[in-house]
């Protein structure tokens, strides 16, 4: 019995049957000049959901694990419902789409160079280039 209950377990994990917990640490970085010093989750889904241009939100690429993650755990959003709100906001003309990069390490850099830039990394990736203005779990 207990030989069947852990097949079952197992089963579903490897099935997709239980989600998996977030494990990345992540964090929401600005240039070092920008004058922010710390940011709610919510203020910080407000420039990823295009509601305010104080800030110009840079991305990881479509289907990046780090960005669905920070998207869940941020945005409270799933990455299609994120992408349609971008899509609207593009085609009315209000927004243009936030640049996106293949990994931690441009999405750092385009940050450093940029004192308007918000974007997010693993927070294990963070080094003196960038400010960390907030930390999710």
């Amino acid at each position: 019995m207990k030989l069947k209950f852990a097949h079952i377990v197992v089963a579903a994990l490897i099935g997709g049957g239980i989600a998996p917990a977030f494990a990345t640490e992540i964090a929401v970085i600005v240039n070092p000049k920008n004058p922010a010093s710390r940011m709610f989750s919510e203020q910080a889904a407000q420039f990823f959901l295009g509601k305010s241009t104080q800030f110009t939100p840079v991305e990881r690429n479509d289907g990046a694990p780090l960005r669905a993650e920070f998207y869940q755990k941020v945005l409270n959003k799933d990455p299609a419902t994120v992408k349609a709100a971008w899509s609207k906001l593009v085609f009315t003309g209000k927004a243009t789409a936030p640049k996106e990069y293949a990994s931690s390490a441009d999405v750092k850099k385009a940050v450093a160079s940029d004192v308007s830039a918000i974007g997010y990394i693993e927070k294990s990736a963070v080094d003196d280039s960038v400010k960390v203005i907030l930390t999710v779990q």
